[in-house]
């Protein structure tokens, strides 16, 4: 079985190497990860669970680094058994990490895996889910464990948004309206937003008067001053 995928990380390239080379961080970001064994900076082993179906297995593995050039080139070949089950499988895997101008990495992972025995009985499509839901996992795992310490790439700041209030409902609406509902119109188009437009909901009952606004989600700073101002009069 042959798999390939990619994961965006938002971290550069060299924390996310450092990461990906810790025993400590590896064992809490892979799924069914039970314990990690350092024999040599290039040598673990390791005891991983993994249930596929109705069967559980506990693999022994044994995973040797065999070609590596920081940040960015990673070779790894393992093997692993579990005699309970009567499974043992054999993996070599290529790491490529690529880093973007904005400061995020590409991680791309190429596994190539030999499930013999008991485990080795259930169809590719099987083992390819499975495969699929434990990538998706430790990707979640990953990006959690960077969240805290990854400081977001600087970016220009973005152009003001163009405010654009919209009043879809005022039932009690009368011509003559009071002064806190003539502020809050003032600047407001009287069209009906499209059904699509992300906006902030806001209902306000005051004086007998009960007005529905939606607001522009980009636009919440001004929308959040608006109110406050409302709240004074």
């Amino acid at each position: 079985m042959e798999i390939e995928k990619t994961l965006d990380i938002p971290a550069p390239a060299a924390r996310v190497w450092e990461l990906l080379l810790d025993p400590q961080v590896m064992g809490r970001t892979v799924p069914g990860m039970q314990s990690i064994e350092v024999v040599s900076p290039t040598e673990y082993k390791a005891l991983m669970a993994v249930k596929i179906a109705f069967v559980s297995a506990k693999f022994k593995l044994k995973t040797t680094i065999v070609e590596q050039r920081a940040p960015h080139y990673l070779r790894a070949e393992g093997t692993g058994e579990d005699a309970s089950v009567a499974s043992s499988l054999k993996q070599q895997s290529e790491m490529f990490l690529g880093e973007r101008a904005d400061g995020t990495t590409e991680l791309r992972i190429k596994v190539k895996v030999d499930v013999l025995g008991r485990l080795g009985s259930f169809g590719l499509s099987v083992m390819k889910t499975k495969a699929d839901r434990m990538w998706d996992e430790f990707g979640q795992n990953l990006v959690r464990e960077l969240g805290p310490k990854v400081e977001a790439p600087s970016a220009p700041a973005p152009a003001p948004a163009k405010v654009e209030a919209v009043v879809v409902e005022a039932p009690n609406l009368q011509p003559a309206a009071p002064g806190w509902l003539q502020r809050l119109l003032a600047g407001l188009s009287r069209r009906r937003a499209p059904a699509n437009e992300r906006s902030i909901r806001i209902e306000i009952q005051r004086e007998g008067t009960t007005v529905t606004v939606h607001w522009p989600l980009e636009a919440a700073n001004e929308c959040a001053a608006l109110l406050k101002e409302l709240m004074r009069a």
